[in-house]
């Protein structure tokens, strides 16, 4: 997402943290790490995403 701001990406990361759909890891270093990955909730909705994405490819102007 190119245009995205710092602070927009991260209010998006910690709604979906909030809601378990992505699991926040962060690591004791300088400079600060933190990683993201779908929680086994998140990745409940990858059959969703791909027929979507199926959709959008075949329906594409």
């Amino acid at each position: 997402i190119p245009a995205i701001t710092h602070k927009m990406l991260s209010s998006q990361l910690r709604e979906l943290e909030n809601s378990g759909i992505v699991h926040r890891k962060e690591y004791p270093q300088i400079p600060p790490k933190v990683e993201y990955s779908l929680s086994p909730k998140g990745q409940s909705l990858m059959p969703i995403l791909e027929e979507m994405c199926k959709w959008g490819v075949a329906n594409q102007i």
